[in-house]
């Protein structure tokens, strides 16, 4: 039996309570104080009946009793759950939050479903609040131990009554999930009820850019228990371990005729590579904590806290190298995290769904220390050239940012839009119109580098001048203009190069017409029109940077007076 006792408690407290309980309990009894990982005391079964308390030191038998059941209530469920779960490598629940908790602050509900006939401890549910890496949150974890981690009356009572609290406190809220779904044997009393499982997905919308919600999967999460991942604003799936779906291979089958294994229908690869429900995959337990550790460093505890800034720390990599970074020729790749390692603060970037719609990196980033988000366009990727699943990404992304008073830095260097029947038949439109609506509506504040093509709407979506950008800054790579030399000249003058019968007067007249088209879309004529603010150095594009976003900090941004937008 483990117990844990009060932090103020002695050491004779402790030796007192670990004999009476051993002497009551007639079996072997830990003792911890506070939220100490080991035992202070003890008591093993062969001592049993010694070093008995005495009246007035330690527990009454009535606070025995009640310690004894809360220690089996702690015990989770049956056995051979236990056993599947070392199966699995999955740690027991209980387990899990000493992993995640720098100290448990409290517990909700422990003693729910106590006098059922079945053994359901604490409904296969935990609720509480806690501290994570110096914040206080609220949490809960399913129980896989309890019927598989399912979801009946008790345990959506305490989900509620968590969530409404968390509406009140302005805490984040950490979704440990491990739930096979509903139980569908009980569902009358949960299932359509005013307050039952269908106000998870209410209240997960009430408290959408209100409080940072996170969610972390740590098993197959089955119809309604694969909602709260996907309304999270962070999801992360742990690997070989986690799933979500709409619905069981089982079901699935039953349906479609389909024959699918749980990992090819929802497993992570499936979500974050192309779905994009997910936004990063663990490794283990222990990865999937450091990675949410990470997150929240970024993150206020809510929509009216300014997210929290850390010291400034040098780049990875010089800023006198950034220059280096990009090619000389326009039609060259390169990899847009070599730019960053320039410009950010080292070790600070975490980059988000980076392999969903790759041809733009969204991604938490510091720099003098302040958290910034980054939209930047891919080149390694399509040539950067925005993508459906690209233009969703970084809407939600946007909206995100916004929510949580998180500046966004956007970097642009695209050819623009995708063009094709394969993009239409995606919804590039439709996505698109979705990126420059987030661009457009968002109130913090923002950044625009023009690092080498702003062409065709790309430079919309990418918050270029007509976007309220407090500033529009170009390096000396940059071009602004509705398509490339190529396609411009091939659009303008294509009937009239064709008409040259001479090919080498055709190809010398084709890169006359080239070059003037390039001078015209050039950063420095563009900086001459004032279409942008500025043309920078790029060694001085990180100071730069640092000192606008300072300057800017404080900037306020009205929207037009209205319920709310049509976009969705």
């Amino acid at each position: 039996m483990k117990v844990r006792i009060d932090a103020d408690a002695s050491e004779e407290e402790a030796r007192a309570t670990a004999a009476a309980l051993a002497r009551h309990a007639v079996e072997e009894v830990e003792v911890y104080v506070g939220d100490e990982s080991t035992p202070a005391v003890v008591h093993s079964a062969d001592e049993v009946g010694t070093a008995v308390p005495s009246d007035d030191v330690g527990p009454t038998d009535r606070e025995i009793e009640l310690l004894e059941e809360i220690a089996r209530i702690e015990d989770g469920g049956p056995e051979k759950y236990k056993e599947r779960l070392d199966e699995q490598g999955k740690l027991f629940v209980r387990d899990r939050l000493d992993l995640w908790f720098d100290e448990l602050l409290f517990e909700d509900g422990r003693f729910a479903e106590f006098d059922a006939d079945d053994q359901l401890p604490a409904d296969g549910l935990l609720t509480g609040g806690a501290e994570f890496e110096d914040r206080t949150v609220h949490f809960m974890a399913n129980d896989f131990t309890v019927k598989a981690g399912s979801m009946a009356g008790k345990g959506v009572e305490k989900f509620l009554r968590m969530q409404q609290r968390a509406l009140e406190t302005g805490r984040p809220v950490l979704y440990l999930m491990d739930s096979s779904g509903g139980r569908i044997d009980q569902q009358t009393g949960f299932f359509a009820n005013r307050e039952g499982i269908g106000k998870y997905y209410y209240n997960h919308s009430m408290l959408s850019g209100r409080v940072p919600q996170i969610c972390v999967l740590y098993g197959p999460c089955i119809a309604g228990a694969a909602y709260t991942p996907v309304f999270a604003d962070f999801t992360i799936m742990v690997r070989d371990m986690s799933a979500m779906a709409i619905a069981s291979p089982r079901m699935v089958k039953m349906v479609t005729g389909e024959e699918i294994d749980m990992q090819e229908l929802g497993g992570p690869e499936i979500h974050t590579r192309q779905s994009g429900s997910a936004d990063l995959i663990a490794d283990d337990e222990t990865h999937a904590r450091e990675l949410v550790a990470q997150l929240i460093s970024y993150l206020p505890d809510n929509c009216e806290e300014t997210p929290p800034q850390a010291d400034s720390v040098a780049p990875s990599v010089s800023p006198s190298q950034l220059d280096r970074v990009i090619p000389t020729d326009p039609n060259k790749g390169y990899d847009m995290h070599d730019l960053l390692d320039c410009v950010v603060d080292a070790d600070s970037v975490l980059e988000l769904k980076p392999e969903f719609g790759p041809e733009i990196l969204t991604a938490f980033a510091r720099i003098d220390g302040r958290p910034v988000g980054v939209v930047a366009n891919q080149p390694a990727a399509r040539a950067g050239a925005i993508f459906p699943d690209a233009a969703e990404k970084a809407a939600r992304f946007i909206w995100k940012c916004d929510a949580f008073e998180i500046p966004l830095l956007y970097l642009c260097d695209t050819p623009g839009f995708m063009a094709g029947s394969a993009v239409e038949t995606e919804g590039i439109l439709e996505k698109g119109k979705k990126m420059i609506y987030a661009t457009s509506s968002v109130t913090v504040p923002k950044q625009c580098v023009v690092v080498r093509k702003a062409y065709g709407a790309g430079i919309y979506a990418m918050s270029g001048p007509a976007y309220g950008p407090e500033s529009t800054i170009g390096l000396p790579s940059g071009e602004i203009g509705i398509m490339g030399p190529e396609a411009a000249v091939n659009a303008v003058y294509a009937n009239k190069l064709n008409a040259i019968d001479d090919p080498d007067e055709r190809a010398r007249r084709e890169q006359e017409l080239r070059e003037a088209y390039r001078e015209d879309i050039d950063i420095h004529r563009m900086a001459s029109e004032m279409v942008i603010d500025e043309i920078v150095p790029p060694s001085s594009l990180r100071s730069e940077l640092a000192n606008r976003f300072a300057f800017y900090e404080t900037v306020d941004k009205d929207i037009p007076s209205k319920k709310h937008g049509t976009v969705l």
